[in-house]
């Protein structure tokens, strides 16, 4: 069973899950007047309607690249898989060692690719990294990499967690990235992008300026918390290599094209007001022989484009908070 296989497979699998809880307890049929709940996190706006704006330097495109740094428990049978799992497996050796090939190797091809085109990185980093890969850390410390916070390891999420578990989770993945690196993450990407219903209110209280899970807008916004202030920063899904590569087993060259399409989509519609791209990479898929040339290709071309402005997560946002307040 090839990639494109198994995600059809478990695609076909989970749908039918849903179609088997529809008429499960808990569910309800809709009635007249039944209002829609919202996350109650951000403002009713439609982009149509926004004051126009620029970035620093008449720049109107920025763009942001986000290698996720990650370190998986090898007890536990979680996390990405280039092979099915079935079962739960424990030791998943296929699967393990292909993640950790990103770490061993990956992660420098993609460091030699950015470094040829004078370009920084944000780092969404489990701090689990800091303890397993320190020189990792140094690594990436000296090419003036910043670093956001993305939970403990990848083996567990904050799904489910209480609001104490929660902030002390939280609380040691941004101290142990602080004791690191010597400075204090800015942003957050959560461990599979979850969050509970108190995410946003724990990583305000805890000094985090911006989070990238909330992917609903082509430009930041300021999210709705109980205290302090957080804003939402485009991520990009679409553009994931967890999805373009692993899960729909994009060749290098459709994913050069989908690189370039949603590039030039945004960069065309950002000379009406200023937009972001985020460029998600994980190092163990775009990170291989096969790929990691057709980022290097697309991010090439994409610097030569008078109007695109790189930068990391918390210079978007600075920028951002500047012209809106």
């Amino acid at each position: 069973m090839n990639r494109r296989e198994f995600f059809n497979e478990s695609v076909g699998l989970a749908a039918g899950a849903v179609m088997v809880s529809s008429v499960g307890p808990g569910l309800c049929a809709q009635t007249k007047g039944t209002p829609v709940r919202g996350s109650g996190r951000y403002g009713d706006s439609l982009i149509v309607e926004r004051k126009a704006f620029a970035w620093p330097g008449g720049k109107t495109l920025a763009l942001w690249i986000i290698p996720n740094v990650e370190v998986w428990d090898f007890q536990s049978g979680a996390g990405a898989a280039i092979s099915p799992q079935a079962g739960n497996v424990v030791p998943d050796i296929i699967n393990y060692a292909w993640r950790e090939y990103g770490m061993r190797v990956g992660l420098w091809r993609i460091a030699d690719a950015l470094d040829s085109l004078g370009l920084r990185a944000t780092v969404a980093l489990n701090s689990g990294v800091c303890q397993a890969f320190p020189q990792a850390i140094q690594q990436m410390k000296k090419r003036g990499w910043e670093f956001m916070g993305h939970g403990i390891t990848n083996s567990k999420t904050l799904a489910n967690l209480s609001l104490d578990e929660e902030r002390q989770s939280i609380r040691e993945a941004l101290h142990t990235i602080e004791q690191a690196t010597g400075e204090r993450p800015r942003g957050w990407l959560g461990p599979g992008l979850t969050e509970t219903f108190n995410t946003p209110d724990v990583l305000a209280e805890e000094g985090v300026q911006y989070v990238g899970d909330w992917n609903n807008d082509d430009q930041p916004y300021p999210m709705k918390v109980k205290k302090g202030r957080l804003f939402s920063l485009p991520y990009c899904m679409e553009l994931n290599d967890m999805h373009l590569l692993n899960r729909h087993a994009y060749t290098g060259e459709q994913y050069l094209q989908a690189l370039t399409d949603q590039f030039e989509t945004l960069y065309a519609e950002s000379e009406r007001t200023a937009k972001v791209m985020g460029i998600p990479l994980h190092p163990f898929l775009v990170g291989q022989p096969l790929y990691t040339r057709y980022l290097e290709q697309a991010l090439a071309r994409m610097k030569t484009r008078e109007r695109a402005w790189f930068a990391t997560g918390s210079e978007i946002i600075k920028a951002y908070d500047q012209v809106h307040t």
